[in-house]
């Protein structure tokens, strides 16, 4: 992986680690793909995509997922697809382990 960032999470509560495994190299067509993680206790607040959709692949732990409103439990396995015009949250706060799950962006 080429290298880590914590960032805030958005609307939500705590910091987020990302672990950028390419960057440079996705060029136009792709804006991330990283290993995330959201600690127990903290949320990735809700927000919307413009231009790009986002879809999670669940490594480890089992959070509350917001789907345009529609909240369902994810966990190891499952993946998520959100498109341009829609949004996400994810919320670990009641978790008792860290969510761990790989993030891509793809521009549509």
């Amino acid at each position: 992986m080429k290298r880590t960032i914590t960032m805030p999470s958005g609307n939500g509560k705590g910091e987020i680690k990302c672990d950028l495994v390419l960057d440079e190299e996705l060029g136009d067509k792709c804006r991330l793909y990283a290993k995330v993680t959201i600690p127990a206790g903290s949320t990735l607040g809700y927000h919307e995509h413009h231009g790009e959709g986002e879809s999670y692949f669940v490594l480890s732990g089992e959070a509350i997922y917001d789907d345009n409103g529609i909240k369902r439990k994810i966990s190891i396995g499952d993946t998520t697809w959100t498109p341009s015009g829609s949004g996400h949250g994810v919320d670990n706060s009641a978790g008792a382990e860290d969510l761990v799950f790989m993030a891509l962006i793809v521009k549509q």
